[in-house]
């Protein structure tokens, strides 16, 4: 999973360069030109855009490729024993084939899109990461089982498995160009007045949407990014190199996925208001601005507060149940210590919306840039003073950092009531605290019938009952307090019958 992690992490950042956000700017385009029935335009842009993401991903492509060796010097230090220079390089220049095709892709996925078209990309995804996964699964096996193959060649060919995956996407989607070319050629013959644009308007216009919110998704990357780079480094200086390559794959890649669960459930929920936002300010509704702005941070501390807690309290189980009891002592802890970055990440990311909502967009680059130099700074003395979890806890204060320079900088220009944003968080906070006990009064009970140790299948069965038995109640207390319906606006039919509430 180390070695995984390492071909991943560069591979991310060099996707996110190859298409500096036009895929989103190409739907946004598509949709404002069709509203004004210019689908000469429209269909002009995409072409355009499909031939510049070509371009653009055959680039990053050959630069990743002739750059993995020099990326394997910087990620892996000459006194670690099981990883080497030349494994690392081979899995990043085996994943980097996925730039060729990925970023044409995405754009094809945008232009359904902004013609209000959904179900292609919806099921292009699916059927991308079932291929993906099947590909994987079955080459990994051949190589490990039936060929008796390194893991570092079994690794290799998984990460290939997201080139695979976008061939199968592509399929999909060229199955839905096909039946849909003839309305798209109709809304060509039907538009009476063709715009004759240049060009060079057209690529400043796309560009313009796309902005500089292409490193707001490279955010998590870069802060990735910057661990890959030293950690290895850092913890071979402190003579812990054999732990490093356990650590790294804990937080940085098996932690990672946990944590980024409830962080992308609440920033869905929070970005949903991100349009309201956008409108309510151009229409300069102040108050509706404010309301929307607090709506959209509270939504983040209801449902990433009590994941988090419950993530700190539960880190032994979840992961022992998930990816086994090997390293638990390792794990466990350092899992805990992670959690709390799923607050300030998710913060992040909202803030950084909502600021693109009032066109504060320029201001991301700056907090975002402040953070990563921080995590730069503490990244090496951090993990050297306090080992693994120095990388963790360097994340954690850097992001927060980040995070608050964007609520300061809302509140500078909307100066939306921050107070209420506290009482109902120091309510969020009551109620974490019961689910605290709760959750720790179901794994005493547990632990005098069995040991989560004892097994996977033990440790997901406490891990899964505790979430439950924690979760619920946390979500019954919301609920029945008019917390939920406070923050989110919404009331659910079914729960207030089955709590009794009209």
């Amino acid at each position: 999973m180390t070695l995984y992690g390492y071909a991943y992490g560069p591979y991310t950042i060099f996707l996110s360069i190859s298409t500096v956000g036009i895929p989103l700017a190409v739907s946004k385009f598509v949709s404002k030109y069709n509203t004004l029935n210019d689908y000469h335009t429209s269909y002009r842009t995409f072409k355009m855009s499909v031939m510049i993401m070509f371009a653009t991903g055959i680039l990053s492509f050959l630069v990743m490729f002739f750059s993995a060796d020099l990326i394997a010097k910087w990620t892996i230090d000459e006194g670690t024993k099981n990883i080497s220079i030349d494994d690392v390089k081979y899995v990043i220049r085996m994943v980097s084939f996925s730039l060729i095709i990925i970023p044409g892709m995405a754009v094809m996925r945008g232009f359904f899109q902004g013609n209000q078209s959904m179900e292609p990309t919806a099921v292009s995804q699916v059927i991308e990461q079932i291929a993906r996964i099947v590909f994987l699964l079955v080459v990994v096996f051949i190589i490990i089982q039936l060929a008796g193959g390194e893991r570092v060649t079994a690794v290799g060919w998984a990460t290939f498995a997201a080139f695979i995956g976008g061939l199968a996407s592509w399929i999909v989607l060229l199955y839905y160009w096909r039946s849909r070319k003839r309305h798209i050629n109709e809304n060509l013959k039907r538009q009476r007045k063709i715009y004759q644009y240049e060009t060079k308007d057209l690529l400043r216009e796309l560009i313009s949407y796309s902005g500089v919110f292409v490193f707001v998704g490279m955010a998590i990357p870069l802060f990735q990014l910057v661990d890959q780079f030293t950690f290895n480094h850092a913890m071979v200086a402190i003579g812990l190199a054999d732990e490093a390559e356990v650590a790294y794959s804990i937080f940085n890649v098996q932690g990672h996925k946990l944590i980024i669960l409830p962080v992308t459930i609440a920033t869905g929920l929070s970005l949903a208001l991100l349009p309201e936002i956008t409108s309510a300010y151009n229409s300069k509704d102040s108050k509706r601005v404010k309301l929307l702005i607090n709506q959209a941070l509270q939504i983040i501390m209801f449902f990433v507060l009590p994941a988090v807690v419950g993530i700190m309290l539960l880190s032994d189980e979840i992961y022992g149940g998930l990816f086994g009891l090997q390293n638990i002592d390792i794990a466990g802890p350092l899992l805990a210590w992670y959690a709390p970055s799923a607050l300030t990440l998710a913060f992040f990311t909202v803030t950084a919306s909502i600021l693109q909502g009032i066109n504060e967009q320029k201001f991301t680059l700056i907090s975002l840039g402040i953070g990563i130099l921080t995590k730069v700074l503490l990244n090496s003395i951090m993990i050297q003073t306090f080992e693994s979890k120095g990388a963790v806890i360097s994340t954690l204060i850097a992001t927060l950092i980040a995070s608050l320079l964007n609520i300061s900088r809302i509140h500078k220009k909307i100066p939306f009531p921050v107070k209420k944003l506290f009482k109902l968080s120091l309510l969020m906070l009551i109620f974490t605290a019961i689910m605290t006990l709760a959750v720790i009064i179901v794994k005493w009970i547990f632990g005098l019938i069995m040991d989560y140790e004892e097994g996977r299948i033990a440790s997901l069965f406490v891990g899964v009952i505790a979430a439950l038995i924690g979760g619920g109640i946390y979500l019954y207390l919301g609920y029945a307090s008019t917390l939920f319906e406070r923050i989110t606006g919404r009331r659910i039919a079914f729960v207030d019958r089955l709590i009794g509430r009209e």
